[in-house]
């Protein structure tokens, strides 16, 4: 897990938005759902807090109340609905979202307003509750909303640092704990960094189509196994 953690890190990187959909594709070859979200969330905090404290200067603060009011309100509505279903419906979900993400095109987006974003920290937090990470959703909303790429970087990291914190106590409400995955975390936050680090390098001589052909391939053939082990789980056939 930690060596995928970097993996991922490194993908982010190369092939833009998308390391935490690439390492959600990963756990869930390991975890069922009901420990692979809170798990998945805990490690993403970890990484985006330290993105967002290095993009403090950057990030649209102005933006940030009528999100996180959205994302509270979200995370209270959203947890009771997403802990009573099926291992296998979660599956099926998980793996058609990781479909949209590597495939879909961005959808279009206006500028800023204070019920767009109280509906972004809404739906946010409630797919996020639902399939590990939303970040490829809202990207685009965020993107169009700031004035350069590091605006958008810095602005991106802030509002997915609150969506994973909001979990965290959620889970842990539901009764969900993560103490004895404590160590594990800790390592996988530090080498998604050394993965961010070392994608950065890998930049310089591999060119960034090749990274995205490899993410889209490598996604599709983790979301193919997921929906499959899903369909199977579900007694369906």
């Amino acid at each position: 897990m930690s060596a995928l953690s970097a993996l991922s890190g490194a993908m982010g990187v190369g092939a833009g938005l998308g390391g935490g959909v690439m390492l959600l594709a990963f756990m869930t070859t390991v975890f069922p759902p009901t420990i692979l979200i809170p798990l998945h969330g805990a490690v993403l905090l970890g990484t985006n807090i330290g993105r967002a404290i290095l993009m403090y200067k950057h990030i649209r603060r102005d933006l940030l109340p009528a999100f996180a009011i959205g994302a509270i309100l979200g995370a209270i509505l959203g947890a009771n609905v997403v802990v009573n279903l099926p291992t296998a419906i979660l599956q099926m979900v998980l793996a058609l979202f990781i479909f949209y993400a590597c495939w879909a095109p961005a959808p279009a987006s206006s500028a800023y307003s204070h019920k767009k974003f109280f509906g972004l920290g809404f739906g946010g937090t409630v797919l996020a509750l639902f399939i590990g990470s939303s970040g490829v959703v809202i990207a685009p909303c965020v993107q169009k909303a700031c004035k350069d790429r590091h605006e958008f970087v810095g602005t991106q990291y802030s509002f997915m640092t609150l969506i994973h914190g909001l979990k965290i106590p959620v889970f842990g409400l539901l009764g969900f704990t993560l103490a004895s995955y404590i160590p594990l975390i800790a390592v996988m936050i530090a080498t998604a960094f050394l993965g961010s680090y070392l994608g950065r390098m890998l930049l310089k001589v591999m060119p960034e189509k090749l990274f995205r052909i490899i993410f889209q391939i490598t996604l599709t053939g983790l979301a193919l196994r997921l929906l499959y082990t899903g369909v199977k789980n579900s007694n369906w056939f």
